[in-house]
């Protein structure tokens, strides 16, 4: 300790506010620690990125402009008369949101006796750290075990920084209060390709650049076969296997397989993924090593160290709330002396149009691995809810293991995929069959039909697909 340093004794330490970190502290108050949660942005910041510029704005952006095109193309169902969209409403809307959202979750703290400090926080050596606030004030504090879910933040591209207006985050889409005529979006995975529908929607020129062969790259082709297809309908332009190359002022120029060309495009959306917020921590001074993506190694118990934890987008894995969410058992328990390893299915989604979810491990995964796995398809369009509702487009896929008939993935393409995905995740994860989906009744007419469907057709048995004719047998 520096001569006249006064150091504040703090039990359980948890950096970082958004989704992990404040989950964090909730569970370990439940256990009788005694919680401090720091972060740069309190007390307004609470919930962080995903509430404030990420999840939950990206979605009211997203069901608002769904909102709006549906109207224009329901003419076959009856439904006539056009929205209009508002940014200066919608955006007076997304902060009382945001804001509701926001004091929830700073009453369920005080509740808990959790303790908010506000400050950019620096480890100095292990046990200690200071915290610099808002007001120039140097807080040092003194902790027995620590929880670091700091998030992360929007690559930039090399030469091309964010300026709010011409060169923009997602963060910076999402507060917009007017809408440009048109923007070129740089990346093609789920971020650019969630954005880019909902401003197509709501009449904005768009053209997606993405420098891998196939829009979601990472995920299956045919998942984003039929989410490309809707880019068409809706006019983006999408351009795969290409780059950014130059950005002036009114033009961009973009290479791909047909050499160099211009564009208009009056905003550039970077969305070509996120970087860990470690590297302003002061991690060297625990001694702990930090990957060069900006990530740290941690166990299957989120530590570190033996006093150390870290959650959320600063781990392996996808950078998704729910990850970082159910993470935050596994470190609080771990650092409170309980047995724990995260050994969790992630489901991810994806909100395009048509909205896209997957679950457990993919059947070319299963097969590389050595697995003797059957896959299993049904088309929405022989599901009677989604013929009614005009939401055919899309499909379900089961990946069953051949000997055992264990569940061990599913990819779902349709309206309601991200709602029915964790069904089938709480089916991986007991040890479920094909064959236990397909006899537990689901109500008709629904979406969650098609899980009986799928898993029918995963028997041989498919109920509403055609299936080979039976022998007759004689009596």
């Amino acid at each position: 300790m520096v001569v006249g340093e006064i150091a504040e004794a703090v039990d359980l330490l948890v950096v970082g506010a958004g989704t992990g970190g404040y989950t964090a502290a909730l569970r370990a108050a439940q256990q009788g620690r005694e919680v401090t949660l720091v972060d740069q942005r309190l007390p307004e910041g609470l919930g962080g990125v995903c509430l404030h510029d990420g999840c939950i704005p990206s979605k009211m952006l997203i069901d608002a402009a769904t909102r709006v095109a549906g109207t224009r193309t329901s003419r076959g169902a009856g439904v006539v008369g056009d929205l209009k969209f508002d940014p200066l409403l919608f955006q007076e809307h997304r902060r009382s949101t945001v804001d509701r959202l926001s004091q929830g979750i700073a009453r369920l703290l005080d509740a808990q006796r959790v303790r908010l400090r506000q400050g950019k926080l620096r480890f100095t050596r292990p046990g200690a750290a200071v915290l610099h606030t808002d007001t120039d004030q140097a807080v040092f504090l003194e902790y027995q075990d620590v929880i670091i879910a700091t998030g992360s933040r929007p690559v930039e591209l090399p030469g091309l920084p964010f300026d709010g207006s011409r060169i923009v985050s997602s963060t910076d889409v999402l507060k917009l209060d007017h809408l440009p005529e048109s923007i070129l979006v740089v990346g093609g995975g789920y971020i650019g390709v969630e954005l880019g529908t909902a401003l197509a929607k709501l009449g904005v020129s768009v053209t997606i650049v993405e420098q891998a062969d196939q829009l979601l790259p990472g995920m299956a082709a045919d998942l984003a076969l039929p989410v490309q297809r809707r880019l068409r309908q809706l006019g983006v332009r999408v351009h795969l296997s290409s780059r950014l190359d130059d950005v002036d002022t009114r033009r961009v120029r973009i290479t791909g397989p047909d050499g160099s060309h211009h564009l208009d495009a009056e905003m550039v959306l970077v969305s070509v993924g996120r970087r860990p917020n470690t590297d302003d921590l002061g991690l060297e001074a625990l001694g702990l090593t930090v990957l060069p993506d900006g990530r740290v190694p941690v166990g299957p118990d989120r530590r570190l160290a033996p006093h150390v934890a870290a959650i959320g987008d600063c781990t392996a894995g996808p950078a998704l709330a729910h990850k970082a969410s159910a993470e935050s058992r596994v470190a609080v328990d771990a650092l409170c002396g309980l047995p724990a390893a995260f050994d969790a299915i992630v489901p991810e989604v994806v909100f395009s149009d048509p909205p896209v979810a997957v679950t457990g491990i993919s059947a070319q995964a299963l097969s590389e691995a050595g697995h003797d796995v059957s896959v299993a398809r049904f088309p929405l369009s022989a599901l009677g809810r989604a013929v009614a509702g005009g939401d055919t487009d899309g499909f379900a896929r089961l990946i069953v293991d051949k000997s055992s008939g264990h569940l061990l993935g599913a990819q779902l393409v349709g309206s309601m995929a991200p709602e029915l995905i964790g069904e089938i995740t709480f089916a991986i994860e007991m040890g479920a069959t094909a064959e236990d989906l397909a006899l537990t009744v689901h109500p008709h007419p629904t979406f969650s039909e098609q899980l009986v469907e799928v898993a029918s057709s995963a028997l041989g048995s498919p109920i509403h697909l055609a299936a080979p004719a039976a022998k007759v047998v004689s009596r």
